[in-house]
């Protein structure tokens, strides 16, 4: 597997990430937690040294799914877990933003017992808190910084002013937002100033939910328990309106010898160094499929045909539930 440094932070990784939450929630119930403990290490074995998780996936369960599957190896990977909700313990229920210096230091404290280990690699704030100055959320993440708990700093979901803000109090390792090819949102704004600053990005769902992989029917309808369910993207109207970047992904993927899925991800790694994707998975087939990706190689003329082609594609629905926005 191939390697990335985020940005300037001098954090180097797998150049494909693993994205942890699907293995305990959001489509349908929670896999077998043996077999979820064996696929993370098979991922290890494979070269893969980041795993993205947070609190709030399961709640609680996510990361403790992740702290006893990769204990064993824990010197050979990168953890990124994430603070930022306001979680009911005994009810799992979540309710609203919360990142009040205390919370944030309470959940750390949390999250290290959950995780077991001594050192979270890299801290986001999950969503932007209005209520909470950034520069005290950025000033805490510091502070545990310096009493050595965590070791880089990241936000997720969060305009460019906001980065901006944050960074100048403390520099910012990775800016983890949602991109793919039907979710461009980043290129506007965000993605240039994560250049400037040199801040790595990792794009959560960089597979579309799973739509970019071909393998979803647009006639298709989801169980309450899929969060799919419930996103504007996902209902059959907007599926088949969106078939066409489908289409697109399919076709040059035939081209190139190569899955749908291999074809979404190269475009994200072609699109610069810095972008470190973290396709989720509960399977090993797909978990191959997914890594194979960073040797799958896009000419700066297939990207400029592919980036030009999807462009003209007009996608139908909102991303995610609707109501995602940069903080």
């Amino acid at each position: 597997m191939k390697t990335r440094t985020l940005g300037r932070s001098g954090l180097t990784v797998s150049a494909l990430g693993l994205g942890c939450m699907g293995m305990s929630m959001n489509y349908g119930p929670p896999e077998d937690k043996g077999e979820m403990i064996a696929l993370l290490r098979s991922a290890v074995e494979r070269g893969v040294t980041f795993f993205d998780t947070a609190e709030v996936y399961g709640p609680f369960s996510n990361e403790e799914l992740v702290g006893e599957g990769l204990a064993p190896v824990r010197d050979q990977v990168v953890i990124a877990t994430k603070f930022g909700f306001n979680i009911i313990p005994e009810t799992g229920e979540r309710r609203g933003l919360n990142s009040r210096p205390a919370h944030i230091r309470a959940v750390a404290e949390a999250s290290l017992k959950r995780l077991r280990t001594d050192v979270i690699d890299l801290l986001y704030q999950h969503r932007v808190d209005p209520k909470v100055p950034i520069e005290e959320v950025a000033g805490t993440v510091k502070d545990l910084i310096a009493e050595g708990k965590v070791r880089h700093f990241g936000l997720s979901e969060a305009g460019a002013a906001t980065i901006r803000r944050a960074h100048a109090v403390q520099p910012i390792a990775a800016l983890e937002s949602e991109y793919s090819l039907w979710a461009r949102d980043p290129e506007a704004e965000v993605l240039p100033v994560c250049e400037e600053l040199g801040i790595g990005f990792v794009p959560w769902s960089p597979l579309g939910q799973g739509f970019l992989t071909g393998t979803v029917d647009p006639n298709a309808t989801f169980d309450p328990a899929d969060v799919r369910s419930r996103f504007p993207r996902f209902t059959p109207e907007a599926m088949r309106a969106n078939q066409g970047l489908v289409d697109l992904v399919q076709r040059i993927a035939q081209a190139k010898g190569a899955t749908p899925a291999q074809i979404a991800l190269a475009w994200l790694l072609a699109r610069n160094l810095s972008i470190v994707p973290i396709p989720g998975t509960r399977k090993l087939h797909r978990l191959d499929e997914n890594m194979a990706a960073a040797g799958v190689e896009l000419s700066s003329d297939e990207l400029a045909e592919m980036t030009s082609a999807a462009s003209r594609i007009e996608i139908k629905g909102a991303r995610g539930t609707g109501h995602e926005q940069y903080g």
